[in-house]
C-alpha cells in the first residue's frame, strides 16, 4: 500500500473511530505542555486550552482534503539511504539541494515541517496576532507529536514489511487508550529555551527511530503468547469486514513495551513546551496577557492553580481533569 493511500485511510479511521495518537495522545500532550510554560505565557495558553487540546488533531483531518499534507507527518528514513537519521541535512533548504523537494514529498519530511512551523509561530508572536498564534501553536504541537512516533520515521510504517500489519494503530492508539490511566503524566520538566531547534527535533526523530526495532520485537514476543481468538477481532468498516487488534491484546503488547509509550508521550509534551517557549523568546517575549480578550477572573486563577497542582502530583486523570478523555471526536 502506498504511504499516501495509507495516510488517507488512517485519517478516515481517526475521524470515525476517534481513537489514535492523533486524538488521545496528541490532545493529552497539548494539555500537559501548557502547564510547563512560564507564568508570562501560561494565562494565554491556559485560557485557550479547550481549543488547543481539541484542535491538536486538525492537521490529521487536513490530510483528507489537502493532498500535500500527508508527507508533512512522517519521514521514511530508510528511503533516504543508510543511517539517514544521522546523515541527512538538518534544514530543509539543505535537504532540497541534496534530495530535491519532490523526494521530500515522496518520503516525508516532518522534522523540516517542525522547523518551518516554529518560524511561523515566532512571526505570529512578533505580530501579536492571537488567531495566528493559536493556529501555529496547534500545528506545531501536532507535528512534534508525529516526529516522536517511531513508525512515523520508518518505511515499515504499519508493520507491513515484517508481517505485522496494523502495528501502527496498535502502538499509538490501542496501547495508550488501554493503559493511559496508569501512566505518569509529569516528569518535572519546565519549558526551556532551545538554542538549536533543528538539532533538537532531529534528535527526537533519531530517538523515535531507534525504537522501531524494539517495538517490532515486543509485538513478536506478545504474539507468541496470545492466541488469535484474543489477539484479533472482526469489525465492519467502509463496507467490508476488517481484522483488527483487540483492546485485550493492546494491554498484553503494552506490558511487553514497558514504559516506551509513556516515555515518548512525556518527551513529546516537554518538547512542545520548549518549542512554544522558544518561539515566544525569539519573538521578543511579547506581552501575552494583552492578547486576552478579558483578564483572568479570580475563578480562572483558582482553576488554573488547581489544575497545575493536579498536574504536578500526577492526578489529572484521578481528578477528571484530562481534557482528552472528554473530547472523543473532532470539534
Amino acid at each position: 500500500m502506498k504511504r499516501t493511500h495509507f495516510a488517507l485511510i488512517v485519517g478516515l479511521l481517526l475521524i470515525f473511530t476517534c481513537s489514535s495518537w492523533g486524538f488521545l495522545v496528541h490532545r493529552t500532550v497539548a494539555q500537559l505542555a501548557i502547564y510547563q510554560l512560564p507564568s508570562s505565557m501560561r494565562a494565554f495558553f491556559w485560557k485557550n486550552r479547550d481549543s488547543i487540546v481539541s484542535q491538536s488533531i486538525r492537521p490529521d483531518v487536513r490530510r483528507n482534503t489537502d493532498k500535500t499534507e500527508a508527507p508533512r507527518h512522517f519521514i521514511d528514513l530508510e528511503n533516504y539511504g543508510d543511517s539517514a537519521a544521522w546523515k541527512m541535512p538538518l534544514t530543509k533548504s539543505e535537504a532540497i539541494r541534496a534530495y530535491t523537494f519532490d523526494t521530500l514529498q515522496k518520503y516525508g519530511y516532518v522534522p523540516y515541517v517542525v522547523q518551518d512551523v516554529l518560524q511561523q509561530l515566532t512571526d505570529a508572536f512578533r505580530k501579536g496576532d492571537k488567531d495566528s498564534i493559536l493556529f501555529y501553536a496547534i500545528d506545531l504541537c501536532h507535528y512534534i507529536g508525529d516526529a516522536n512516533v517511531p513508525l512515523h520515521t520508518s518505511s515499515n510504517f504499519d508493520g507491513q514489511l515484517t508481517g505485522q500489519r496494523g502495528l501502527h494503530a496498535l502502538w499509538e492508539s490501542t496501547v495508550p487508550d488501554q493503559l493511559m490511566n496508569g501512566y505518569r503524566l509529569r516528569d518535572g520538566h519546565k519549558a526551556q529555551y532551545i538554542a538549536d531547534p533543528a538539532t533538537a527535533i532531529w534528535e527526537s526523530v533519531r530517538r523515535a527511530h531507534l525504537l522501531v526495532q524494539p517495538m517490532i520485537d515486543a509485538e513478536r514476543a506478545a504474539s507468541k503468547e496470545t492466541p488469535d481468538s484474543i489477539k484479533y477481532q472482526m469489525v465492519h468498516r467502509y463496507g467490508r469486514d476488517m481484522k483488527v487488534y483487540t483492546a485485550a491484546y493492546g494491554k498484553i503488547y503494552g506490558a511487553h513495551l514497558g514504559s516506551m509509550v509513556q516515555d515518548q508521550l512525556l518527551h513529546t509534551s516537554d518538547q512542545i513546551a520548549d518549542f512554544w517557549y522558544t518561539a515566544w523568546v525569539n519573538a521578543g517575549r511579547p506581552d501575552m496577557d494583552a492578547l486576552l480578550s478579558q483578564p483572568l477572573t479570580k475563578k480562572d486563577k483558582k482553576d488554573c492553580r488547581m489544575e497545575r497542582k493536579a498536574f504536578r502530583k500526577n492526578r489529572l486523570i484521578e481528578k477528571n481533569l484530562l481534557l482528552s478523555r472528554h473530547q472523543p471526536g473532532w470539534e
